[in-house]
């Protein structure tokens, strides 16, 4: 007859439920490695429920990045933890879709036929345009060398850009000439130029899709005023367009709006796949419409990763799966899917513009036509309306709704406005939810108005 062991009930494996364990019983260490380990599943559990402070990303209407993926992605990212995005040599394949995935958005950009144009993944749109900046400066430097003229006071010439800009322009040590906003515009308009552009300008940044607005800036008239200005000066000034989130818009949306290398004048183009690319956190792309304008001296060729390989980047090691996901939906959406995606957002958009146009006491600055989908407003009466609009986020926010208030940037910061983004995964159900507790919000502070209306934000929003 077989000898059988009891198990001791008291062991630490032996808990009947994750809250019975023994680590559920104690504060979570914070500062110092605990000495042992712990059940997988009882760890899991614990982090899981301290995740459920943060916001509901459904209900973040602040935030650009895609908060929803289907299925296919959520595998395919998980096939992929184990691959680095930049050892090509050990993950070829990977390598090899990274390059489809240039070519597709260099296609989708109008590069022009019959001259190669480059490309990279990166881990965002942000270090996107970091790398269509150097490129910018180091091709202005060499210009300016090679005709025997100081190349020790390089500027960037934009509007109201993103902080990347102002981070590239910091630690790169080029002059950032930010062109105020002129009254009644969201950003910059081609003949403020004239006053910033000089033959020491590396560049223009025109923004498809601007952070605090939405609208997409006439990158064509852009375009326009500066073959003016070479006309006058000389100066050859290329554009860099930051498309973070309208270069995966407009050439579904808008494809007559001129924009892309269909410009001789625009030289780069940067993106995220995770903003309106559909794609997990974590990708963005740049592409310059022809090889020749990544100067050589900016890649690196390493090659103690089994193989001699290019890279130009600002980090190193990061993983694959972002990039894999990307070409996945390229794949699944196609062309026609990511038209009725984007449109599909778009009508959402303008449904709310048209509900928020009704309630009374806003004035739309930007109505989901266009451009993003998306929607911008301010008070129509900002001294009489007895709350602020930061007064109303916070009274939002407590139905777990995350609506940014913000100034716009100057000379026009004395307005505040809100702005809503509809994104793949808000559904109109839901901004028709949010529209029901906007109105309810508004109402509470009309009939009980805060005493002190709040000038600025009680809590931040990044995005």
């Amino acid at each position: 007859m077989a000898l059988h062991q009891t198990k001791d009930a008291h062991a630490p494996d032996a808990d009947p439920d994750v809250f019975a364990s023994a680590l559920s019983g104690q504060i979570l260490p914070k500062y110092r490695m605990p000495e042992d380990p712990a059940p997988t599943e009882v760890v899991y559990q614990l982090i899981r429920n301290e995740l459920l402070l943060d916001g509901n990303a459904a209900q973040n209407l602040a935030t650009f990045c895609t908060t929803w993926s289907d299925d296919g992605v959520h595998r395919l990212m998980n096939d992929c933890l184990d691959k680095n995005m930049i050892d090509k040599d050990e993950y070829p394949q990977t390598a090899e879709i990274e390059a489809r995935c240039v070519n597709i958005l260099a296609d989708l950009w109008n590069a022009p036929a019959g001259s190669a144009a480059a490309g990279c993944s990166t881990t965002g749109s942000s270090e996107a345009a970091m790398l269509g900046g150097l490129a910018l400066k180091w091709r202005w430097r060499a210009r300016r060398t090679a005709q025997g003229l100081p190349a020790d006071r390089p500027n960037l010439v934009c509007g109201p850009v993103q902080i990347c800009w102002e981070k590239f322009a910091r630690y790169f040590d080029v002059e950032l000439r930010q062109v105020p906003l002129e009254p009644g515009a969201t950003g910059l308009r081609p003949h403020q130029l004239a006053a910033h552009v000089d033959e020491n300008t590396i560049g223009v940044v025109a923004i498809l899709g601007v952070t605090y607005t939405c609208d997409y800036e006439p990158v064509a008239e852009i375009a326009a005023e500066l073959d003016r200005i070479q006309a006058e000066h000389g100066w050859d000034v290329p554009i860099h367009v930051d498309g973070a989130s309208g270069a995966f818009v407009a050439p579904f949306l808008h494809p007559d709006v001129v924009w892309d290398f269909r410009l001789p004048r625009v030289a780069s183009v940067n993106t995220s796949g995770h903003k309106y690319g559909l794609a997990p956190l974590g990708v963005g792309w740049i592409v310059w419409r022809t090889a020749d304008l990544l100067p050589a001296e900016l890649v690196f060729d390493v090659d103690y990763l089994g193989g001699d390989m290019p890279t130009f980047a600002l980090n190193f090691s990061r993983p694959g799966g972002e990039v894999i996901a990307q070409y996945y939906l390229f794949l699944r959406l196609g062309r026609g899917g990511y038209r009725r995606v984007q449109q599909a957002c778009a009508d959402t958009a303008r449904y709310l513009a048209s509900e928020i146009a009704a309630m009374g006491p806003f004035t739309l600055l930007y109505d989901g036509r266009g451009a993003l989908p998306a929607v911008s407003y301010t008070l129509a009466d900002p001294a009489g309306a007895g709350f602020s609009l930061y007064d109303l986020s916070e009274r939002l926010r407590m139905r777990g709704w995350q609506v940014p208030s913000y100034p716009l940037p100057a000379d026009r910061d004395d307005t505040v406005i809100q702005r809503v983004l509809v994104r793949h995964g808000v559904t109109r159900d839901q901004i028709a939810l949010l529209v029901a507790d906007l109105r309810r919000a508004v109402e509470h502070l009309q009939a009980a108005p805060p005493p002190a209306p709040a000038t600025e934000p009680r809590s931040g929003f990044h995005h």
